[in-house]
This record gives structure tokens, sequence and C-alpha cells, in this order.
């Protein structure tokens, strides 16, 4: 089963996708991940990438495109696989369909990860690392005992510099820009799923494996 989670930032969208590979077998493909792993072996894309983000630019569409093949392409995909993070924007899905036509691939479901950005804000700008734990945590939903447990044990609860509101608030502007036009191009080819993701972790994967019942079914 080949399938692509969409999200805002803060949705979740990393933590199912690590839930269903567990689960279901299917390898979860995160662009990041990849763009690391091919600037640390060396591989041609990997080179191509590591010039473009040692510039300051983004990596572009075509690079990130082969490096996305290369792994789709591997033995362990066979059965599927989770692609977490991409595509990002309509020109990427376009893409993204012309490689998978050439693989003889299609992609199976489209989840959306689907949270209200007021609640984003607050699991991103909440979000706190015990500098003596490493434990991460929220202020606003993690336990006081925990938050507490940190600071009695000599710890600070830090944040990341870029987990400010005013940046928060951007990156969402730009997620919802990029990402409405790609929202209803998988809509109109009836794989999108919307899931309610404002619940805990638990409550949100059994709404993603009942949207994929329902493909399957």
């Amino acid at each position: 089963m080949r399938i692509v989670l969409l999200g805002a930032p803060g949705s979740g969208k990393g933590t199912q996708a690590y839930r269903l590979q567990k689960d279901m077998g299917l390898p979860q493909i995160s662009t990041g991940d990849l763009l690391r792993e091919a600037v640390a072996e060396g591989s041609n894309l990997g080179l191509q990438a590591k010039t473009q983000m040692d510039s300051g630019t983004l990596v572009s569409d075509d690079v990130v495109l082969g490096i996305i093949e290369n792994r789709i392409s591997a033995t362990d995909t066979a059965a599927g696989y989770v692609l977490d993070g991409f595509p990002r924007n309509l020109v990427q899905a376009k893409n993204l369909d012309a490689l998978l036509m050439r693989l003889d691939q299609k992609l199976d479901a489209t989840i959306l990860m689907d949270v209200d950005f007021e609640l984003l804000i607050k699991r991103l700008t909440g979000r706190r690392t015990c500098s003596k734990t490493g434990k991460l945590l929220n202020i606003y939903f993690s336990p006081k005992e925990e938050l507490d447990a940190c600071l009695k044990a000599g710890g600070e609860l830090r944040q990341r510099a870029d987990d400010n509101e005013d940046t928060i608030r951007n990156r969402l502007l730009v997620y919802e820009r990029e990402t409405q036009p790609l929202i209803k191009h998988y809509d109109n080819r009836g794989i999108l799923q919307v899931v309610d993701a404002k619940g805990g972790m638990d409550e949100v994967y059994i709404g993603v494996r009942g949207a994929l019942n329902l493909v399957l079914s």
C-alpha cells in the first residue's frame, strides 16, 4: 500500500508514519532523512543537494525527486511505503504522479492530518527540551509533575529558536497556501482521506488506521 501523509507542522505526520511502519511494515520515507543520508553517502544526488543547501537555497525538486525515486525503487518498498512530508505543493504532486506512472506504481491513499491552527501553535510554541534529561515536553500539555521533575533535577526547559509564534504562524500560512491546491488534487482523484488529528497519538492512530481500512475495503 502506497500512502502520502499530509499535514501542517506539528500535526503528527512523523509519529503516525513511524507507527504505520512498525505495524504494517511499510517503510517511512521522509525527504529530510533521505537528503541527509544522500549527503552523508556522497552520492551524485547527495552532492548536488549539498551544493544547493550550502548556498542557502532550497534543494531543487528534480534532485529531491531523484532521491525519492532511488528510495521507492528499493526492494523493501515492494509492499508499499509511507511518504512523510512530500509532496508539499501541487507542482511536486504532479511530478510525483509522473514518476509513479513511469515506475508503474500508484498511490492508494492520501491522508490529511487535520488540526486547527491555534492548537498547532500551542503544540509548537509550547515545545521544550529538558536540558538535563533530553526529554521532550510541552508547557501546555505535559503533566505539571513532568515539567517540575526537570527543574528539580537541575535542568532547564529549553525552547528551539524557531519555535516562536511569529515564525510558526508564517510556516502555517505557507503550508495553507501551498497545500490547499494539493488537497483538491488528491480529492479529485478520490484517494483523499481526512483524519481528525487534534487528539492524543493513540486516538489519532485509530483514525489513520480506520481511514486506511476504508481504502482497503
